[in-house]
């Protein structure tokens, strides 16, 4: 009876075994597919830009001022106007030039009647002395005496010219078509030879002046173009180009350059702010030049032995694959790539950290994203 009752307890449990196993459900795990963000790369050349800022100025201005003083009898033109070569600008009181003219015209008169009572004499004592009938020193004594008198005429006739300029320089006139940019005298006023009256700005455009420093002057060649940005008008950008480049440092070991402004643009001024972007070819790192792929900082892992590395989306397989690329600099924000990648492949832009070669992956949105 006992064996027979162990038998039925160890055959009920065995059922009951069986029916727990049949009670419970078997758990199924699926991979998670990640998204990630990525963009597809390009090529691109490695070249880097310098941004630095000048002034603008005029290509052609002077300043004007009389050869002779004297006081100002009248103004003929304003500040801002506008003038063609040769118009009056403004003139001197010329009753002293007068004067003086009539001064030397009356010199004039009395040397050329000096010189005819001298040419008389040194001919009378000529032929006397052919005859032998003057001594040898008499004759050298009108004979000087002719000589200073031809002197003084000549004197006297240089004198008639000087107030004769003087007379023509008390107006002043422009030299070229342009416009009067500064007017600093006014009628009555007394001015002093060279003391500048007038600053005139000619019609020949605008250039743009500043200083380049010693580490980018190399890099610089004459006639290059360049870009011109007015901090007066964001958003307007002219071409230039460069027309002088000064071969001795001026301030803080800066070179003096000069760009000529190709066109001619509406509200630029003399005196305005201007920054010229000069665009010369990078170098990296490993001494690297040619065509690059630019990356966004977050899309670099780092490596063994300081090598790094991103993740380039498999289209096929759909996952990533990590990958050892070069770097070369960073410029921006970017990290200049000079090999590892091919043009149009995609690469995983976040979460570096946490990926891993071979997973499985989605791209986060379907629109391709490029970025150069």
């Amino acid at each position: 009876m006992r064996l027979f009752g162990f038998r039925n307890m160890l055959i009920s449990f065995f059922i009951a075994l069986f029916l727990v196993g049949c009670g419970e459900k078997k758990e199924v795990f699926e991979e998670v597919i990640r998204p990630i963000a990525w963009v597809e790369v390009q090529q691109s050349s490695f070249n880097q830009v310098r941004r630095l800022s000048g002034s603008v100025h005029p290509v052609e201005a002077t300043n004007l001022s009389f050869e002779v003083g004297g006081k100002v009898n009248g103004v003929k033109v304003k500040l801002g106007a506008r003038v063609k070569r040769g118009d009056e600008l403004a003139s001197l009181d010329i009753r002293n030039f007068n004067l003086s003219m009539q001064t030397s015209q009356a010199n004039l008169q009395k040397a050329h009647a000096s010189l005819s009572e001298a040419d008389n004499e040194f001919k009378r004592y000529a032929e006397l002395s052919k005859k032998g009938l003057v001594s040898k020193s008499g004759f050298d004594n009108a004979k000087a005496a002719f000589e200073s008198a031809t002197s003084a005429v000549n004197l006297a006739k240089a004198q008639v010219a000087i107030s004769g300029k003087d007379i023509s320089d008390s107006v002043l006139l422009a030299p070229y078509d342009g416009k009067i940019t500064k007017r600093l005298i006014e009628p009555s006023m007394q001015v002093s030879p060279g003391q500048t009256t007038f600053e005139i700005e000619g019609e020949d455009g605008l250039e743009v002046q500043l200083m380049v420093p010693e580490t980018l002057i190399q890099e610089l060649a004459m006639g290059s173009e360049v870009d011109i940005h007015y901090s007066a008008f964001p958003q307007l950008k002219s071409k230039g180009q460069i027309t002088e480049i000064s071969s001795r440092a001026s301030t803080a070991n800066a070179f003096p350059v000069t760009i000529v402004i190709s066109s001619s643009i509406e509200g630029i001024r003399a005196g305005m702010t201007a920054e010229v972007d000069f665009v010369f070819a990078g170098v990296g790192r490993t001494g690297y030049t040619g065509p690059t792929f630019h990356l966004p900082i977050s899309a670099l892992g780092a490596g063994e032995g300081q090598k790094s590395y991103v993740y380039v989306y498999d289209e096929n397989k759909q996952i990533i694959n990590k990958r050892q690329v070069q770097t070369e600099s960073i410029i921006n924000n970017r990290v200049i790539v000079s090999s590892g990648l091919k043009n149009g492949e995609i690469v995983a832009t976040a979460g570096i950290s946490f990926l891993l070669d071979g997973q499985s992956v989605r791209l986060l949105d379907r629109h391709i994203q490029r970025f150069n």
